[in-house]
């Protein structure tokens, strides 16, 4: 095996041989004679063994020569969770890279962010993928840029600028470079053109859509959010740029995204922010075994992912509207301020600047609370980039609140909310639910509580 990895070279090959999904995008195969790298289950012929090398990141097979495979396409292939037990900081750094850090900052801003020294961060890379983190970087637009060839209707420049590249002709020789074949020629592979841009996002292990869908559902903002029996969309506005997007199932492990983009230099971000959103590249198997040793009932039905919110401050808004009321009543409240404030209809959720800026007399609950959202506003307008523990130096915020924001604003997996009466009641019928046991998988066992109710 090149690189760290929890398989043997010997579990490979067998997971090779029988093309077992359940090792799809754990590691990728690399075979000689063609100069071609594949998932484990691409059903072209089998090689020999004596021709394979196996790889666990799709970078290393890149920077050893190798192209990927256009039948079962790498680049559409799952997140694996291989890099489980690794130095945290790189954990952090290969995440920051993959979300298109060094496509806005530098090496050595990054290191900074991290606390590292830029040479000990080129280290890292070194020892653990034998790449420099720019090299890694280049390979992950790479193959972002090969995906939306494949799954989208964009033209080749918009692909360029989305992949993080300054120009068409830089993307092309690097392109070419890389992949072997230019982007031309990947794009003719497509038998056709879809009026709507869409891209495939593949996910590992079980996801309950339904009881997804139902959450947002009880909780839509109308206008904002459209929810039916197979799909989620709503509107939106990332850092500065209008869009729309509608998340579906396509079939078992991807997920299907149509979307609008008035910028698509923003498409890695939207599709990162999808990725989180959704729960995506958690691995749920390994989390409900968990569980299920604490209380094999707890578990009623498998699949249930964290269904987040756009961002932290609406998580918060949310939160600060739900204190002390009825699911109900919280979304009639919010569905008001929504409406107000937009009374054309030019549907986003509203900003912190829009809520300091608003009179809020018209809403329907304790004058103590609307202050609390006008102080809230306030402070996020003032400090857009506050920590969630900040948020606890506000009147009116407390405990319940900064946890709601961080289970589905922040998507944190360790966010067990004990305090919740739906929660009590389940700790009560499930007596090994603790804080402790059920670390760091919180979030998780709240869901599993509530889906009791």
């Amino acid at each position: 095996m090149n690189g760290l990895s929890e398989l043997s070279t010997k579990e490979c090959q067998r997971a090779r041989m029988a093309r077992d999904a359940r090792f799809d995008g754990r590691f990728y195969v690399a075979v000689k004679s063609t100069g071609i790298f594949c998932r484990p289950i691409c059903p072209a012929n089998l090689p020999k063994e004596e021709n394979v090398e196996y790889y666990i990141e799709k970078a290393q097979a890149l920077q050893a020569g190798y192209r990927p495979c256009l039948r079962c396409r790498p680049d559409s292939a799952p997140s694996s969770w291989a890099w489980k037990g690794v130095e945290t900081t790189f954990q952090r750094s290969l995440k920051l890279i993959e979300q298109g850090e060094l496509q806005t900052s530098s090496l050595a801003d990054l290191a900074d962010r991290l606390g590292i020294s830029d040479r000990y961060l080129r280290q890292l890379f070194q020892t653990h993928l034998g790449m420099s983190p720019k090299q890694y970087a280049l390979y992950h637009q790479l193959m972002f840029a090969k995906q939306l060839l494949h799954s989208s209707s964009m033209s080749i420049t918009d692909i360029a600028f989305a992949s993080g590249f300054g120009s068409v002709r830089r993307f092309n020789d690097a392109f070419k470079s890389v992949m072997k074949l230019t982007p031309s020629q990947i794009r003719k592979q497509q038998t056709q053109q879809d009026e709507t841009n869409y891209i495939d996002l593949a996910y590992k292990g079980p996801l309950d859509w339904q009881h997804m869908l139902d959450f947002y559902q009880l909780r839509a903002v109308h206008g904002l959010e459209q929810i039916d029996g197979q799909s989620y969309q709503r509107s939106f506005v990332l850092d500065g740029v209008k869009g729309w997007f509608k998340i579906a199932p396509t079939k078992v492990g991807v997920m299907r995204v149509e979307f609008i983009l008035d910028d698509t230099r923003k498409l890695k971000a939207l599709v990162n922010q999808l990725r989180r959103m959704f729960d995506l590249d958690t691995d749920v198997l390994s989390i409900e075994q968990q569980l299920n040793e604490l209380n094999p009932n707890l578990i009623k039905r498998s699949g249930i992912r964290i269904p987040g919110v756009w961002s932290c401050w609406e998580a918060g808004v949310r939160a600060i509207l739900g204190q002390q009321v009825s699911i109900k009543a919280a979304i009639g409240q919010l569905n008001l301020l929504v409406s107000t404030l937009q009374p054309d209809g030019d549907h986003h959720f509203p900003t912190p600047e829009e809520i300091s800026a608003a009179d809020l007399s018209f809403l329907r609950m304790p004058q103590s609370r609307k202050e609390t959202l006008l102080r809230f506003a306030q402070f996020m307008e003032a400090n857009p980039n506050a920590s969630l523990d900040e948020w606890l130096s506000l009147k009116g915020i407390g405990p319940w609140t900064v946890n709601y924001a961080r289970l589905r604003g922040a998507s944190e997996p360790n966010c067990f909310l004990d305090g919740d009466l739906v929660v009590k009641k389940a700790m009560q019928k499930f007596p090994q639910l603790t804080i402790e046991s059920v670390t760091p998988w919180g979030s998780y066992a709240t869901f599993h509580c509530w889906s009791h109710a």
